[in-house]
């Protein structure tokens, strides 16, 4: 059993000291979230997701980050005010914190080094435009940069499996209801 991600620090949207230890022997979708992009509506699936798959040992845990087109500008208090306000998010939310760079957070270092690289085809994509996947749009506008194994966007989502062991990463376009992000989450439900 790998119990280093249960021992990262990190601090919770209330600004709290605490690690991810409490979640142990859960399955954890990780996400990096951002309040003002495109993508945001994804909070209400990661909500629905949350509430229907808690009791069976499911835990999202939202890490604000403000590192793709300056998407989550607001402080810990607002962010917070946002989620409970707009989507009534109940899942944990934590500090905002740097996901990708040379700031970047302990727990994201982590989760890229033992996952760089994430699910995402054309067909399982939320969006493609003129035939490019999420990736190549955004690089076509000169917003995709850094390594390879770098988190692409916001809403980027790990999954965790009860061992702490980082199982799945999911691109950013794949809404959380797609097939192959319940399928993950169910499969390591039953285990």
């Amino acid at each position: 059993m790998n119990n280093k991600i249960y021992d990262i620090p990190v601090k919770t949207i209330d600004n709290q000291e605490k690690t991810l230890k409490e979640y142990q022997g859960k399955v954890l979708l990780v996400v990096n979230v951002a309040s003002e992009c495109g993508l945001t509506p994804q909070y209400q699936s990661l909500e629905s997701m949350y509430e229907k798959y808690k009791d069976q040992g499911l835990v999202v845990l939202g890490f604000p980050a403000n590192e793709f087109g300056a998407q989550e500008p607001g402080n810990n208090e607002q962010i917070k005010q946002f989620c409970q306000t707009k989507f009534s998010i109940k899942f944990p939310m934590f500090s905002k914190i740097v996901v990708k760079g040379d700031e970047q957070h302990p727990l994201y270092k982590y989760l890229t080094d033992m996952k760089p690289n994430a699910v995402g085809k054309n067909d399982i994509s939320l969006f493609t435009n003129n035939g490019k996947t999420f990736k190549e749009l955004l690089k076509s506008q000169g917003l995709v940069s850094g390594q390879a194994k770098d988190i692409l966007w916001n809403f980027e989502k790990f999954l965790i499996d009860r061992q702490g062991e980082v199982v799945e990463r999911f691109n950013p376009d794949i809404h959380p209801d797609n097939p192959v992000i319940i399928n993950a989450i169910e499969k390591e439900l039953k285990k």
